[in-house]
């Protein structure tokens, strides 16, 4: 019985089957349509037996990628999903936990997209397109932000009067199935207080003891907390009141600048990809400035959050960045010497321990896969997976 787990983006759309075998699963494949609304975008699959199909596709529409994808998985004899379960970015106060997708949740859905405009609509339009696709077939939504539904309410609130709290203005928190990944995967990260860093293209940090998370950097939105590759992360409030008041920015122009034209891109002045600036970081001052601001925002969360814990027992990267860029690792790392941080050889590789045997506090680079974390909801709600 294969289980489709669908990942929908503003721009991508990630796919997963696992098959259920006993208590577990089995990845049988992984896959994505990238560049969606764009003039050329790219299929690609890759199987667990090594295969591996990857084409071009012209100006792929949100509507086309999960036909595209379906096509591909029949050509390739994979057997239908008996349920499907989807990542949702956001369920604000209403879902604390994955739900089975009826009318009603739908419908509830489409009364959070103000929450997070960015992504839910395609993300609502992605479910309706599976359900046509799939008639009859269980789904499940799994929310981003339910984890962080544990959160004590003096992290959950913000410094506003309490009618906006009973209005929903509080933090949220996102990357939640990320980091259920990690503890799910990594036992370790649930005992004793850790810090996990999901470093990507978004990124947050989370504070836990025990599992239980005490606090997260990203708030009412994913655009707060972090500098990250192409959003602002946190401002002076009074930064965006200037900037409509004085030169004239409307609505869309603050949203353009603060998700898409900022973070590293807008510091470096040339593109968000971590990499990248990596690779011209000593041609261009600028890259070089966006990389260092980056890696001491992190650190700074890092400190903040360990005051929080009263100290650290381990420091976990995942995301991207921090399973791929051990120049970030290393650069976020230095000056955490009095937390008990000494990492190993620089080169050793990840992921896996990289702290050095004396360092008081173990440091780690784990893979998240939020994929796995949605197949494994799927099968606590839909009975003939259990």
């Amino acid at each position: 019985m294969n289980i489709l787990v669908i990942n929908s983006g503003s721009s991508s759309l990630k796919v997963a089957v696992f098959q259920c075998n006993g208590g577990g699963e089995i990845e049988l494949l992984r896959g994505a349509v990238e560049g969606i609304g764009q003039p050329m975008g790219r299929l690609w699959i890759q199987q667990n037996n090594g295969k591996r199909i990857d084409r071009t596709m012209a100006s792929p529409a949100p509507e086309e990628a999960l036909s595209a994808i379906i096509v591909l998985l029949d050509s390739l004899g994979i057997k239908p999903p008996v349920a499907i379960s989807h990542r949702v970015v956001h369920g604000g106060v209403l879902f604390a936990e994955p739900k089975r997708i009826d009318a009603g949740l739908l419908r509830s859905l489409g009364c959070l997209i103000h929450l997070a405009p960015l992504h839910l609509p395609s993300q609502i339009a992605m479910i309706e397109d599976s359900l046509r696709h799939f008639p009859g077939v269980p789904q499940v939504a799994c929310f981003d932000t339910a984890f962080f539904r544990q959160l004590p309410e003096r992290s959950q609130r913000q410094p506003l009067p309490s009618f906006l709290w009973d209005a929903g203005v509080r933090r949220y928190g996102f990357h939640g199935l990320s980091y259920e990944s990690i503890l799910a995967t990594h036992p370790a990260a649930k005992k004793g207080r850790v810090i996990i860093a999901h470093l990507g293209n978004g990124c947050s940090l989370a504070a836990l003891r025990d599992g239980r998370p005490l606090n997260t950097s990203m708030g009412f939105t994913p655009t707060s907390g972090l500098m990250m590759s192409t959003r602002s992360g946190d401002l002076d409030p009074n930064v965006l009141i200037y900037l409509i008041k004085h030169l004239g920015y409307t609505y869309d122009e603050l949203e353009n600048l603060v998700n898409h034209e900022s973070g590293l891109k807008g510091v470096s002045g040339l593109r968000g990809d971590m990499r990248q600036l990596l690779e011209v970081r000593h041609q261009f001052p600028a890259a070089d400035l966006a990389i260092e601001m980056f890696c001491d925002g992190v650190r700074r969360q890092i400190g903040a959050y360990a005051a929080d814990l009263a100290g650290l027992d381990q420091l976990i990267f995942t995301g991207g960045i921090g399973e791929g860029a051990s120049a970030v690792r290393r650069s976020i790392c230095s000056g955490l010497e009095h937390l008990g941080v000494y990492l190993a050889d620089p080169e050793l590789p990840a992921p896996g321990i990289i702290s050095s045997p004396s360092s008081a506090c173990t440091v780690a680079v784990v893979r998240s896969d939020e994929e796995l974390m949605i197949a494994r909801h799927c099968r606590k709600l839909v009975p003939c997976l259990q």
